[in-house]
């Protein structure tokens, strides 16, 4: 029997979905973790299709949203803008 590696982005299939995993990432990870999560989130979209709406580069991308990149938060905003995503602050429960 044979396996295949685990690809988050196969499951990203809906708004939804999406909203919730981005969600999770943004309540229980760090910032390491965020950029992974939205480079996941862009790879399910299409990296093409993102790449146009924010006026990158595909292998720019790529690299702004691989483990262990440092992207400046413009370049995070613009992709969360081409994701259908946004940042909402709420106040922390005690």
């Amino acid at each position: 029997m044979a396996t295949t590696k685990f690809d988050i982005a196969d499951y990203l299939d809906s708004e939804e979905m999406i909203a919730e995993y981005l969600n999770t990432v943004l309540e229980d990870g760090d910032s390491s973790d965020l950029i992974v999560a939205i480079g996941n989130i862009a790879k399910s979209i299409g990296m093409t299709k993102i790449a146009e709406k924010t006026g990158m580069s595909r292998p720019s991308l790529y690299k702004a949203l691989s483990d262990g990149a440092k992207p400046q938060f413009g370049t995070i905003m613009k992709v969360l803008k081409a994701i259908g995503g946004q940042i909402n602050v709420k106040p922390m429960s005690a």
